[in-house]
């Protein structure tokens, strides 16, 4: 059989000229004119020594010039523990409210010196999820939702982390816990509606996978505000899709509603546009209230009442992780972190 024989040029070798060397903390020191100790303690934001101001603005220029970082690994190695704070992806779908609060968290934490890594991981939970995330061995780990449980905190010290904090709704053996009452939210909804002469109210479960942490708590704080009156609860399971918003609102008649706590701004939004469209006045015959004051619900017309959340600020929750971190020994604590206020607008 013939066959061809096809020559490959052979690929020139690199040129010194084409080479890049990666620049040391040695380079920086040459070019800065000091010593690697004085680039290291500059670099590494190091408070026992003091530098002058002018030496920190050379060594600065020189590393932006050589386009040098630290090497985190080197740096761990010298401390004895990692500057990396890791975040685990939410198993739930955060909104506007909650993203803003991690961006400022992970600001104040940068601030701090701190390297913060958010961790996703798909179709692993719990204890299993927590020995994934101890092999970046993270110096403190902060756990959004209930996927955390004891041996999986165990796990995590272990490996390293000096400190474990949960936000949720409850707490964890061995955990610091910044405990979210999201109870309360739903209790400030339910005690506005029936304060406006509201009888017969119902309130949106959302169907969306992971939101369990923070729907029930909400449905159970409006009971428990209406907890021995004359005020009905009606549970409204809800997608988040226009179609699902139209098929509740076509049959709110039979439903015999008068006010509803939609779970939060973006739900009340979709379902007030539904009701609308089906000529349901609000808040004439329904009353609408949702949570998370979004700028957006302030809008519509009519604006729409919410519970305003009230979550600590980034700054605050990263120096309550810098002393966890700094005193590793120390017991675990739980702390409230969320306030609710209600926000009266028109649409109730």
């Amino acid at each position: 059989m013939p066959y061809v024989m096809v020559q490959i040029p052979k690929t020139p070798a690199p040129t010194s000229s084409t080479q890049c060397s990666v620049p040391t903390s040695a380079d920086v020191a040459r070019l800065a004119g000091v010593s690697r100790a004085t680039v290291s303690y500059v670099l590494n934001n190091t408070s026992a020594v003091r530098i002058s101001e002018p030496t920190r603005r050379r060594v600065h220029e020189a590393a932006k010039e050589l386009g040098y970082v630290p090497h985190a690994a080197a740096r761990s190695l010298r401390a004895g523990h990692s500057r990396m704070v890791l975040m685990p992806a939410p198993d739930f779908p955060v909104g506007p409210l909650y993203s803003q609060f991690i961006s400022e968290l992970q600001w104040a934490l940068g601030r701090l010196d701190y390297t913060v890594v958010q961790y996703g991981s798909v179709g692993v939970r719990g204890d299993e999820a927590a020995r994934a995330w101890a092999e970046l061995r993270p110096v403190a780990v902060l756990v959004p939702g209930a996927g955390l449980g004891p041996q999986g905190v165990t796990v995590l010290k272990r490996s390293g982390a000096r400190a474990v904090l949960t936000l949720g709704s409850g707490s964890v053996e061995g955990a610091h816990a910044l405990v979210m009452d999201q109870e309360a939210v739903g209790h400030c909804a339910g005690s506005h509606l029936f304060d406006r002469g509201r009888r017969r109210i119902g309130v949106v479960v959302p169907e969306e996978d992971g939101l369990e942490p923070f729907t029930l708590p909400r449905l159970e704080g409006v009971r428990r505000s209406l907890h021995g009156t004359d005020a009905t609860v009606t549970e409204l399971p809800l997608a988040y899709e226009e179609e699902a918003a139209a098929r509740l609102a076509a049959r709110w008649g039979d439903l015999g509603l008068d006010a509803v706590f939609a779970y939060n701004d973006e739900y009340a939004m979709l379902l007030m546009r539904a009701l609308q469209d089906e000529g349901v006045r609000i808040p004439q015959e329904v009353a609408v209230i949702g949570a998370d004051d979004l700028m957006l619900g302030r809008l519509l017309r009519p604006r729409l009442s919410t519970v305003h959340i009230e979550l600590p600020s980034g700054r605050d929750l990263a120096e309550l992780v810098d002393r966890a971190v700094r005193n590793p020994a120390a017991a675990p604590e739980s702390h409230k972190v969320l306030g609710a206020t209600v926000v009266h607008r028109g649409s109730s």
